[in-house]
């Protein structure tokens, strides 16, 4: 097949990247005019992927679309003992059920953003799983104790005197040999990836392969706009979040995280992005309206992103209610329901959660037909059946509910 010109796929390939390791060799590999056997690994270490792991995707498609072969490793064995990277203790391990029961997930989440179709799928448990323990030993040899340390968070967990269980510092090996294994020319990741990327070069060189090219992107930072993107921290937008929650997770995001987020999630020209988000020339609210456009877009197409939009624009613009709210069935003792019990058994979370709601205004029962507002304070408020039967209760701004009593 003829490959775009080297100049264009390095345009589309590295957009966005920080990390090339090593930039010439890229080059090279490029303008022999093959192939490229790209890999991407990701451990099915929760059941959701979220909009910051496709960054990676996103990249791992453009190789796609230049004519070069994806390979995405399912990390089935090293989900098992979790990555370490930028982690100041050890993960818990997974077990095997645990991981196969995420793993389901994944490629129908990834499916949205790689063309399923020429796509090479691989689970690492397909050679470690046939490993002697003879050949895990010849494995770690290929390493030395004072190398692992050399990494950022290995070296400060040592020196603070915090544990680093043998089986974490087998990580970045097992990882390096998922490169051996599919003959990788190109490993993606993110930054905190590079220390096992660049295992990969070396103990592909040692096994008498050409070492693969390592290219990182940005870690995103998730919607408090400070912390990396996380389930456990609870500032994701999941790539499975219906339209309308994405949409509005996104229109919740710092305004300082915009210029990012166009350039890591959305596929927009680089002018369009700095017109996009220049204040004076794009209001940040217009500039929020189409980010969080164009992501829903991505995942879920137009026309659901025309409607996530629309009802948004209702919901907090006019006033309006959401034209779909889930229904909430609740009961209700004899002496009436305290409201932050109410929270946690319709909104979820703990206790603390919800009075938190509660003191700041965030929790409000609506009139239905009147759209009448009245706002919960006081988390000891009892609440009667005939207060709450057919009332929506609005917490925070995005999330409504419509209660209906238990019999």
């Amino acid at each position: 097949m003829a490959f775009p010109t080297v100049d264009a796929q390095l345009e589309s390939l590295l957009r966005g990247a920080v990390d090339v390791i090593e930039r010439r060799e890229l080059v090279e590999r490029l303008r022999a005019q093959r192939p490229l056997v790209v890999k991407l690994g990701v451990d099915p270490s929760s059941s959701d992927l979220h909009i910051g792991h496709s960054v990676q995707l996103s990249r791992l498609r453009a190789f796609q679309d230049a004519g070069h072969r994806a390979a995405l490793i399912i990390g089935d064995y090293t989900a098992m003992v979790g990555d370490p990277s930028g982690r100041n203790k050890t993960r818990p391990q997974l077990t095997p059920e645990q991981v196969e029961v995420h793993a389901r997930t994944y490629l129908e989440q990834a499916g949205r953003v790689l063309d399923l179709g020429r796509l090479e799928i691989r689970r690492n448990g397909e050679w470690f799983a046939k490993m002697a323990f003879t050949d895990v030993m010849r494995l770690c040899g290929r390493a030395t104790v004072s190398q692992m340390l050399e990494r950022e968070d290995f070296h400060s967990r040592f020196g603070g005197g915090h544990p680093i269980s043998v089986h974490e510092l087998l990580y970045p090996l097992m990882q390096a040999w998922d490169s051996v294994m599919v003959g990788a020319d190109v490993e993606l990741g993110g930054t905190d990836q590079l220390f096992n990327l660049l295992m990969g070069r070396r103990v592909q060189e040692q096994a008498g392969q050409p070492p693969q090219v390592c290219i990182t992107g940005p870690i995103i930072a998730g919607l408090d706009g400070v912390q990396k993107m996380s389930k456990s921290l609870g500032n994701t937008v999941a790539i499975v979040d219906p339209p309308a929650e994405m949409f509005g997770k996104i229109m919740s995001i710092p305004d300082a995280l915009m210029p990012s987020w166009f350039e890591n999630l959305t596929r927009e020209a680089d002018a369009r992005v700095r017109e996009l988000c220049d204040p004076v020339r794009t209001h940040p609210r217009e500039a929020k309206l189409a980010l969080a456009h164009l992501v829903t877009q991505r995942f879920h197409g137009q026309q659901a992103a025309a409607q996530a939009r629309e009802a948004f624009i209702a919901t907090f613009s006019r006033g309006e209610l959401p034209a779909h709210i889930p229904q909430a069935t609740i009961s209700v003792p004899g002496d009436g329901l305290a409201a932050h019990a109410l929270v946690r058994a319709v909104h979820g979370g703990s206790g603390s959660d919800a009075r938190r709601l509660l003191q700041q205004g965030g929790v409000k029962l609506i009139q239905p037909d009147t759209q009448d507002e009245f706002t919960l304070k006081d988390e000891k408020t009892a609440l009667t059946a005939d207060e709450l039967r057919g009332r929506i209760l609005r917490v925070g701004k995005r999330h409504f509910y419509r209660l209906v009593t238990a019999s």
